[in-house]
């Protein structure tokens, strides 16, 4: 089992930054293909970012791309989403997932998540 824990969300002011970590458990951490998700009140769970375990290799929703920066540090186990230039989308609550060999965006291809981490956009 992976075990993940997100943190560092919080109120920020339209065009400001925010950087959301999510830390893992696990011994196979490394062979997982990770992905950060966001969800708004009401709305269904929406893939934002993945990285690839094997390699370098990123893949971005079109809504976030040049403005956000997923990243991996092994030798912690921890998973990062560097948000920059946020748009006042009001509050959303981002969630980080470990891939089961599903597709890379949609929700039903991760197995493992966490319990996520609210972020609120003000305009």
């Amino acid at each position: 089992q992976v075990q993940l824990v997100e943190s560092g969300g919080g109120w920020v002011q339209a065009g400001g930054s925010l950087r959301l970590s999510c830390a893992a458990s696990g011994r196979t951490f490394t062979t997982y293909i990770m992905g950060w998700f966001r969800q708004a009140p009401g709305k269904e769970r929406e893939f934002v970012a993945a990285i690839w375990g094997s390699d370098d290799t990123t893949s971005y929703a079109d809504s976030v791309k040049g403005r956000f920066t997923i990243s991996r540090d092994n030798a912690k186990t921890t998973v990062y989403l560097q948000m920059n230039s946020l748009k006042p989308e009001g509050t959303d609550v981002y969630y980080c997932a470990g891939n089961s060999g599903g597709s890379i965006y949609a929700k039903s291809g991760y197995k493992y998540w966490g319990q996520g981490t609210q972020v609120t956009v003000s305009s």
